[in-house]
């Protein structure tokens, strides 16, 4: 048990997409839109809270290693009642980024969801209507790359 050794696989190029939504009230969505979250900009700082986290992978699922990113980058798409998140990560590792990718994206979905939780209770203080879903690697890549 424990970590897979790697030492012996080459460094390739690696990139990885995850990709997951978070279902709210459209009354919430319109406050997003119009600015008007009490915390700020839930987007900004989901961004931030996805590219946090992908650095910081090794450091929340056991099995995985420490991987050197080259670049990790979150985006958003604002639907009716949704918000579905983005999480592209790339390195030239000896392993794969499909986690960092994964966590990005969950991270930024909860930041979302804490950002905006205060709207989305309803009187008895839950979320009937709020969901995080979907989440999921939608790409995976990996090329030889010559000369790393």
């Amino acid at each position: 048990m424990g970590m897979i050794d790697v030492g012996d696989k080459p460094v390739v190029r690696r990139e990885a997409e995850a990709r997951g939504r978070i279902i709210l009230r459209p009354e919430t969505i319109d406050a997003i839109k119009r600015g008007e979250i009490k915390k700020g900009p839930p987007l900004v700082v989901a961004e931030i809270a996805a590219m946090n986290a992908a650095k910081q992978t090794h450091q929340l699922l056991p099995h995985c290693h420490q991987i050197p990113l080259d670049t990790v980058s979150a985006s958003f798409e604002m639907g009716e009642n949704c918000v579905e998140a983005r999480c592209f990560v790339r390195a030239r590792a000896k392993t794969g980024v499909e986690m960092e990718a994964l966590v990005g994206v969950s991270a930024a979905l909860n930041t979302i969801w804490d950002m905006v939780k205060y709207l989305e209770k309803d009187p008895e203080g839950q979320y009937p209507y709020t969901m995080i879903s979907d989440v999921r690697v939608v790409r995976k890549y990996k090329e030889t790359v010559d000369n790393l």
